[in-house]
């Protein structure tokens, strides 16, 4: 991403493996035990809300609008539908056809369902702050703040004796090295276009390597959603952190460039890459039925034939995301609407919350927000 370009998808992954602890109770210290013993947090970079739930914008489908160089008839042909239930579903068919089912989606403001952030800012790097620290900080006014002064939920998790070392971060971006001031936090993080690997190499691991070292670059600082996704699903063969972070930053980059058509295709890979994530991750002992996975994007974007391709104050509805839950502690409710508006600041507490550290947490950051309740209900979460 440009340095002028607001923070790209982040997808924030969460896993809890290894040796089985001691169940946590549940936040409100009542009902059943929590059975998650990983969570993931996945972030696509300004996916707007719209898209989630409607599929792909009729408005946006040419070239005098959404910058279409592909054609049109072959856009038409694999995503839109008649009915913005069918659109959504051909955009996003692990979303609407797994996660819908079995966990919940937030977000849809045309049914009363709001998430917002509360940053004043609406745009990456004070998204991505209030996120994961649990707050807004209006000293953080752009991209290029510099090291991060607050301590995120993955630096507070990496410090207790039995997370530590267990904390892993893939994305795209390379300003999550100060997003989560690795100078102070020292998480390990494999972003932007550093080679993923070091050593002896397989011979897999030296194309990957050249891979990203060859590809043409759109973003001198945020490498390609594929390449960082090859690199993700090859480490949990050798290594099973209990809290993992994933940033996808195409969403936003394409939006930005204005190819609306690059912007679908990127929205039905993410798609795609979560459900292998997924797949991948309950095939694994350790993570099969004790995962949880919380997917959202840092920020919105405007709407309308222009807007859309920016965010910020001066883009408005830029202010408003979505959170798509599923795991053993919350409930399937699916489509959820008319609910009281979640903030994003609440996204961290609730990732601590998963684990039963909530407490913890926000003692170390009494400023960080509750977390979302109605994501806990363990006690009917079967």
């Amino acid at each position: 991403m440009t340095a002028g370009c607001p923070l790209r998808l982040a997808v924030l992954a969460v896993f809890l493996a290894g040796a089985q602890p001691a169940l946590a109770a549940p936040a409100g210290g009542a009902g059943a035990p929590l059975r998650t013993h990983n969570v993931v947090l996945i972030v696509s970079d300004g996916l707007r809300w719209q898209e989630v739930f409607t599929g792909a914008d009729p408005l946006l489908l040419n070239e005098k609008n959404g910058g279409i160089w592909d054609k049109e008839s072959d856009l038409r042909r694999e995503f839109w539908r008649d009915s913005p239930q069918e659109r959504r579903r051909a955009l996003f068919p692990f979303l609407w056809s797994t996660l819908a089912a079995r966990g919940q989606i937030l977000g849809n403001q045309e049914k009363g369902s709001v998430v917002h952030v509360t940053n004043g800012q609406d745009f990456s790097y004070p998204g991505y702050n209030e996120m994961l620290t649990g707050h807004p900080d209006r000293r953080i006014d752009s991209n290029e703040f510099g090291p991060n002064p607050n301590v995120s939920v993955l630096e507070w998790l990496n410090g207790l004796p039995g997370l530590h070392g267990r904390v892993s971060v893939y994305a795209t971006w390379e300003a999550f090295r100060n997003i989560l001031n690795v100078q102070r936090s020292r998480l390990p993080l494999h972003v932007g276009w550093d080679p993923p690997y070091h050593g002896r190499l397989t011979p897999r691991q030296e194309m990957l390597n050249r891979l990203y070292s060859t590809a043409t670059r759109f973003e001198s600082d945020s490498s390609s959603d594929s390449l960082m996704q090859a690199a993700l699903i090859d480490s949990l063969r050798d290594s099973h952190p209990r809290v993992l972070f994933v940033g996808y930053g195409e969403t936003d980059d394409w939006a930005h460039a204005g190819r609306y058509d690059m912007v679908l295709h990127a929205a039905h890979n993410f798609d795609r890459f979560v459900a292998e994530l997924w797949n991948t991750m309950q095939a694994l002992p350790q993570y099969r039925d004790r995962t949880t996975f919380l997917l959202t994007a840092d920020h919105g974007r405007g709407s309308g034939p222009v807007d859309w391709k920016e965010h910020g104050v001066q883009q408005p509805g830029s202010e408003n995301i979505w959170l798509a839950v599923i795991g053993p502690d919350t409930r399937p409710l699916g489509e959820v609407s008319r609910t009281r508006t979640i903030d994003q600041a609440q996204i961290a507490a609730t990732v601590a919350a998963l684990l039963g550290e909530a407490p913890g947490f926000r003692k170390a950051v009494p400023e960080a927000a509750a977390p979302v309740a109605e994501l806990l209900d363990a006690g009917t979460a079967r």
